[in-house]
């Protein structure tokens, strides 16, 4: 086993993949501010909607903000370049880990890949060779490194994969009732929309989604059934990218690909003035590292899309266990929400303008998932903290534009909720 994961293999795909790893990383931090995604996701909220235990991380104040998605833009820049790698890649993810858990409107299931490749990046020799830290006399040159470094990003993509394609077995799946709505909320052209519409078209996009989910990296693995998988993937992730449009998670997908293929194979194409190693060795220079940090890690990756089952009520429904998950555009969710404050010493009730302070996106998030409406109730509470308020919720939601059901206990008094880390919140109504 030993001689199977610590085998010395040329390191061209790893060197490859942080070139375009920086470069992506460059496009998303920069895209971000050219798009308006900053001003609209964190200088323009008056609240912003963490992740919950860390209130604390908030956007930096005016438009300091800026400054921090450019810094990101640059160091995306040293990572593709490999000059300070190191540094680098640790001052990079601590910055996206911070963008990441500061807010929730724009949750997409690429932020969170990003992040957690950010992560190994860290401890990865990404920069032993085509780098500037070579160059410079920075680190020593070397051509290779461990085969347990190609199958951890191999292991990474087939959870996020595996876990999507299994999510999407359900009935509005199976009946491409939520492929129809979407691709029908991504066109307003005639002729799209007429295609959109066609059941068979809807229908072929929801089982290629599952199909494609789950063979896509067994295709991989075998060397006959490679070319195949590599025109698949070029043709879905170019479907999404232009249809979805997601940023640049569709190319990111497509640079796990070179793990893959033969060290020498990559080599060759991107590499090619790349000297020949000879790989006869094993090499142990990182076996803690494997044993001590990335087996805890895959398990860890592996349990936590499990963790739904063990927690009441349907995951669809009630959100819980939804994050972290890879469960990736499965749903269709619309709603209301009314807060209601009443004056425990008067008896009066107030209905709460919560549009006062949040952005349309917002207000139209709140309405739909229970940690905002608990998060945001957190926020009343403190507002009127010298009155003594109770707070109760008339919230009532629909998936895929099915008839509204009931999402909160409207007896609960929100001022005394409590917020279940690991468990069912009892003030979630199952459906």
């Amino acid at each position: 086993m030993k001689n199977f994961f610590f085998k010395s293999i040329d390191n061209s795909p790893l060197i490859v993949f942080r070139m375009f790893f920086g470069f992506l990383i460059a496009c998303e931090s920069f895209g971000a501010i050219m798009t308006g995604w900053v001003k609209k996701v964190l200088i323009e909220p008056q609240f912003t909607f963490s992740f919950i235990g860390l209130e604390w991380l908030q956007p930096l104040p005016n438009n300091l903000m800026y400054g921090y998605f450019v810094l990101m833009g640059i160091l995306g820049i040293f990572i593709m370049l490999g000059l300070k790698y190191t540094y680098s890649i640790i001052t990079y993810t601590f910055l996206w880990a911070g963008v990441y858990f500061m807010q929730k409107s724009s949750y997409n299931n690429h932020y969170y890949l990003l992040l957690l490749i950010s992560f190994c990046m860290i401890f990865l020799p990404a920069n032993k060779y085509k780098s500037l830290d070579v160059k410079f006399g920075f680190i020593e040159d070397k051509q290779t490194m461990p085969k347990w470094v190609s199958l951890l990003f191999i292991i990474q993509i087939l959870i996020v994969y595996f876990y999507a394609s299994i999510a999407k077995i359900y009935p509005d799946w199976l009946d491409g009732t939520f492929t129809r709505n979407l691709l029908q909320g991504t066109t307003t052209r005639p002729f799209f929309l007429e295609l959109f519409s066609q059941k068979w078209f809807y229908m072929f996009i929801a089982y290629t989604g599952i199909v494609f989910d789950l063979l896509i990296v067994p295709l991989f693995l075998f060397k006959k059934t490679r070319t195949i998988a590599l025109i698949c993937s070029v043709i879905f992730h170019t479907f999404n990218a232009i249809v979805l449009q997601i940023g640049i998670f569709p190319f990111f997908a497509l640079t796990f690909i070179l793990f893959f293929y033969e060290p020498e194979t990559i080599r060759k194409i991107f590499l090619k003035d790349k000297p020949i190693s000879n790989h006869e060795k094993l090499d142990f220079s990182t076996s803690k590292v494997f044993k001590y940090l990335f087996i805890p890690y895959i398990i860890i990756q592996i349990a936590l899309p499990l963790r739904h089952h063990f927690i009441e009520g349907d995951v669809f429904w009630t959100e819980e266990g939804h994050r972290l998950s890879w469960r990736m555009m499965l749903r269709e969710r619309s709603g209301y929400i009314v807060i209601k404050i009443k004056d425990n010493k008067t008896n009066t009730t107030t209905v709460y303008d919560y549009h006062k302070n949040l952005s349309s996106k917002q207000a139209r998030q709140l309405a739909t998932k229970p940690d905002f409406i608990w998060q945001y109730c957190q926020k009343i509470k403190k507002e009127y903290a010298n009155k003594d308020i109770s707070i109760f919720i008339d919230c009532k939601n629909s998936i895929n534009r099915k008839p509204l059901k009931t999402l909160i206990d409207p007896k609960t008094d929100f001022a005394k909720a409590k917020w279940d880390y690991f468990f069912h919140n009892k003030w979630l109504i199952n459906n």
